[in-house]
């Protein structure tokens, strides 16, 4: 990378900086002179503000004597307000002015860095090709920095997995959690099913998507869905302790299959059902 340096254009930039210092100085005695102008604008303002609040208190004393009407009073009280925001505002002027002035005095002193960084501009060149490489660096920093930010912002947002309705929840906010901690345990809503335990006589001619009529006691209707799927099992099976003869005395006992039913889409808009509601289901099977 190189950086080319032209004495004409060197001596261009040695000008115009001179120019910019000559403006410069010139708005620092426009700002003076507007700082002047505000003082005795404020001076003007103050003695009004003292008559007027002269008049207020002379008029409050002759208001309570019912020498005046209040209308009178009100007027001076209204004068007497009016000018104390007159004072206000020029002491507002006056603070911006002193404030301008310091910019344009740093501005001045601007404009003279640039003069002497014009004056030296072939003794900067090495610089310039230093800062360019250095520069370089620092945006390659600055962008993985950015990346790890991003990433770390992604991590203050926990995601369920699914949507519904919070059934039991471990924090509140502002509690501290641990990777791997429980915070809540979430009731999904959006796909209900439910599970029948038929006797095995009553399965001889049950088949998945037969359609199955659901009465919920809660609400003391119905609701439609279908047969999903049949057991692989009956439901003592999986059970922790399965029963086991061990004796060798068999006595026949109706088993009972878990057969899970579906409840249509459409059934529950309004997402009234809830995890352990006692049903009744009829299942439709010719």
């Amino acid at each position: 990378m190189t950086v080319p340096i032209v004495d004409a254009s060197a001596f261009g930039q040695l000008h115009s900086a001179e120019a910019a210092k000559a403006q410069a100085l010139a708005a620092v005695d426009a700002e003076q002179a507007d700082l002047l102008a505000a003082q005795h604008k404020l001076q003007q303002d103050e003695a009004l503000h003292a008559r007027a609040e002269r008049d207020r208190v002379r008029y409050q004393a002759l208001v309570d004597k019912h020498e005046i009407s209040r209308s009178d009073y009100d007027a001076r009280a209204t004068e007497s307000l009016s000018t104390t925001e007159a004072v206000e505002g020029d002491r507002a002027a006056i603070t911006s002015a002193e404030q301008r002035i310091v910019e344009a005095h740093s501005l001045v002193t601007q404009r003279e860095a640039q003069i002497d960084a014009a004056r030296s501009a072939p003794q900067q060149v090495s610089d310039a090709r230093s800062k360019a490489q250095s520069a370089v660096g620092h945006v390659e920093q600055a962008r993985a920095d950015l990346h790890t930010a991003q990433l770390n912002l992604s991590y203050t947002k926990i995601y369920a997995p699914v949507s519904g309705v919070i059934g039991r929840k471990t924090v509140e906010v502002g509690h501290p959690v641990q990777p791997g901690q429980a915070l809540l345990v979430i009731v999904p809503l959006d796909d209900i099913w439910m599970t029948a335990n038929f006797k095995e006589t009553q399965l001889k001619h049950m088949r998945p998507r037969q359609i199955v009529r659901i009465h919920v006691d809660t609400f003391d209707r119905d609701f439609i869905g279908r047969v999903e799927s049949l057991p692989g099992a009956a439901g003592p099976l999986f059970s922790l302790f399965p029963p086991e003869n061990a004796a060798g005395n068999y006595v026949k006992v109706v088993q009972r299959f878990p057969v899970r039913i579906r409840l249509d889409k459409d059934q529950d808009p309004e997402r009234l059902l809830r995890p352990g509601m006692s049903v009744e289901p009829t299942v439709t099977v010719r």
